[in-house]
């Protein structure tokens, strides 16, 4: 497989249309990164809904234990899990009909990635939410 990535110019059409994002694997810890992106898309006028099983709240969001738990419209689901661990996701994403999903620098899985965006998924994969979004929205 050769999975390519949306370019430039829909990526930053996503992050415009953006409003809600279901951060998975999201950790409490400030040292993490996935803490730290999400704090950065956060003060960027995002909401960050956590989704990790065994926290009650981070970022002074109420966290949910997965995907199918979350109450409110879910824009982009932005994914800190192992690569073997994205399959779950991109399956309860694709079941609930999510419109994007991210996964982030480092993690590649592209039978997920390639199965998303078969579901209509807008799929970013290696790339880093924070990174992108300062470079393309010119923060």
């Amino acid at each position: 497989m050769s999975f390519q990535n949306p370019s430039d110019t829909e990526i930053r059409d996503l992050l415009l249309r953006v409003k809600n994002i279901a951060v998975v694997g999201l950790s409490p810890h400030p040292d993490r990164p996935s803490f730290g992106v999400s704090r950065v898309m956060q003060q960027a006028g995002y909401r960050i809904i956590p989704v990790r099983p065994g926290v009650t709240e981070v970022l002074n969001e109420k966290a949910w234990p997965d995907l199918s738990s979350v109450p409110d419209a879910i824009d982009l689901v932005d994914v800190f899990r192992k690569a073997e661990d994205v399959d779950a996701v991109v399956d309860e994403a694709i079941a609930l009909k999510l419109p994007a999903i991210w996964i982030q620098l480092g993690i590649v899985n592209e039978a997920a990635a390639e199965r998303a965006r078969a579901a209509g998924m807008v799929v970013v994969m290696d790339k880093c939410l924070k990174v992108e979004w300062r470079r393309l929205m010119k923060y």
